[in-house]
């Protein structure tokens, strides 16, 4: 009984593995365009709410934002080899 295998991915470019980006796949691609017609029916249906709820929203996202970059994102410890955040 003969077998045909085909080759792994990694062995077929050289040992290195490749991986396709999600956005780079035909479901990340329509799952951005489900985003942003979703995003723009609640710009043009609640508009209204939208802005009324910014003042409330805008100081959560700042910690958000400030957290995430004070740390420099979730990558690492945060700590630039000396001492430690306290």
């Amino acid at each position: 009984m003969k077998h045909n295998q085909q080759p792994n991915e990694d062995e077929s470019n050289g040992g290195t593995s490749s991986k396709r980006s999600f956005l780079n796949t035909p479901a990340g691609f329509a799952l951005c365009v489900l985003l942003a017609i979703g995003a723009v029916w609640l710009w043009i249906d609640h508009r209204v709410h939208i802005l009324a709820a910014l003042p409330l929203l805008l100081p959560l996202l700042l910690c958000v934002g400030m957290h995430f970059f004070m740390h420099r994102g979730h990558g690492g410890d945060g700590h630039g080899g000396g001492g430690h955040d306290r």
